[in-house]
């Protein structure tokens, strides 16, 4: 066997552990896509606009928001900054990943940073935590197929949205949270992940009730921020000794 069959050996299986972490977020976000094509269509959209709105934007829960801001004829203006409030976390996302895809030719960046969602930065986080490289390959089999299927589903959801039941009512519109859950817990080895957590969800759950939705979700990030840059990790109760 050649090293060049090796290495698209390598590929290929690093490809399709990518695309095999991928499935539950699959699964977990089909709802929502499906969910974002119906109300879509019930603002004026045509399915062809939701599709490609899903296509272009690819921004989960600010499509979502932009949608409803765009049924009410808000001024454009309060429109992108009410989009900017709710992907505001992904300028921290990219800022943090960045330093793991560094050595990408810049092209590959560019996809990287377009397919970056809350789990894909998660899951690539945990990776290079552990020792192994974050691959182009590897991130594309892992970011690839959401982004596929999310654009499929909200074509879906526009067409046979008047089909679809109540998804508050079936609980599948839980899916997701709990699926991000799962991803907060798989980070609570790392120093201050308490404290930081708590923070987070404490002025959340405030500029929800104060100020109002998409700004607390930017909100709870900050505070979250600031408290890991003020509180040193050693307050943790990681790595002291007795």
């Amino acid at each position: 066997m050649t090293a060049e069959a090796i290495s698209e050996g390598r590929a290929g299986g690093d490809f399709w552990d990518g695309v095999r972490l991928s499935t539950p977020v699959v699964v977990a976000s089909a709802p929502f896509a499906i969910l974002f094509g119906a109300i879509a269509v019930d603002n004026g959209f045509s399915v062809l606009e939701a599709f490609l709105m899903s296509a272009m934007i690819y921004g989960g829960a600010s499509q979502m928001v932009g949608i409803e801001l765009f049924g009410q004829h808000v001024a454009p203006w309060l429109i992108v900054l009410s989009i900017f409030a709710v992907n505001f976390r992904h300028v921290l996302y990219s800022a943090g990943i960045g330093r793991r895809i560094a050595h990408w030719p810049l092209l590959q960046q560019a996809a990287g940073y377009f397919i970056l969602t809350d789990p894909q930065f998660a899951i690539a986080e945990a990776r290079a935590e552990s020792g192994r490289p974050v691959g182009f390959v590897w991130y594309l089999g892992l970011g690839l197929p959401v982004y596929v299927f999310w654009v499929i589903e909200s074509g879906l959801g526009a067409v046979f949205g008047k089909m679809i039941p109540d998804t508050h009512a079936l609980g599948i519109d839980f899916l997701l949270p709990i699926y991000f859950l799962g991803l907060v817990l798989g980070f609570r080895k790392r120093p201050l992940w308490a404290p930081v957590v708590a923070a987070s969800a404490v002025a959340s759950i405030i500029a929800y009730r104060t100020v109002g939705s998409p700004w607390h979700v930017s909100i709870g990030a900050l505070a979250g921020v600031l408290l890991a840059v003020v509180l040193p990790p050693h307050h943790s109760g990681v790595g002291k000794r007795p």
